[in-house]
């Protein structure tokens, strides 16, 4: 009979070389940051790669807390892939070179919206164990991304800066930034179908 310590080890060491590069680069972010850390942390961005280094960490070295348990399970885990999976999506189809962007801020940078998506991406193919999802989850998914999108909208009323430019109901109107809004949880929810039919795909193999 195989050790469970050991058929763990390689999830153990990529895992912890995603929580530690996650928290890293957050950290490193908020260092490199020279204006509003509450505006630093209205991106989403920052808030998906939080989900990423918190659900790691906890899954990993705590899995027997409540935080773990819940960040252990496999839709919670699907859904985190989700969020970073459209967080580097959209960023490099659509924002990339909207800033410039020097030194270290680069690095960061390239981490956050490149590096981290595709390690966490991979770290729920290969290591986090596939039950079975429904379309439901899917559904439930959405709720995250659109709360916070209704946050934004908020919020750049109040304060007057919005997280990114097709949420800037200021600049182009309610109608379009709804319009904005649409195909964003369109593409949420594409998105989570296409993971839910891999995971469940990847069951019956």
């Amino acid at each position: 009979m195989k050790n469970p310590i050991q058929t763990n080890i390689p999830k153990i060491i990529f895992g912890t070389i995603v929580a530690f590069l996650s928290w890293f680069s957050i950290l490193f972010q908020l260092y490199l940051t020279t204006g509003s850390i509450a505006n630093l942390f209205s991106y989403f961005t920052i808030l998906c790669n939080l989900l990423v280094a918190s659900s790691v960490t906890f899954s990993i070295f705590l899995p027997k807390t409540q935080v773990g348990i819940y960040f252990s399970s496999v839709s919670v885990q699907t859904a985190i892939a989700l969020y970073i999976f459209i967080v580097a999506l959209v960023y490099n189809s659509v924002l990339r070179g909207l800033l410039i962007l020097e030194g270290w801020q680069i690095v960061v940078d390239n981490m956050l919206h490149v590096v981290i998506p595709i390690l966490y991406l991979l770290y729920w193919f290969f290591f986090v164990p596939k039950t079975y999802l429904n379309w439901k989850n899917g559904m439930y998914w959405i709720l995250f991304p659109l709360i916070y999108l209704i946050y934004s909208l908020i919020r750049g009323a109040i304060v007057q800066w919005y997280p990114y430019p097709f949420l800037n109901a200021a600049k182009y109107g309610y109608n379009q930034v709804i319009f904005n809004i649409g195909i964003m949880i369109l593409v949420f929810f594409s998105a989570g179908a296409i993971l839910i039919a891999a995971n469940n795909k990847i069951i019956k193999k």
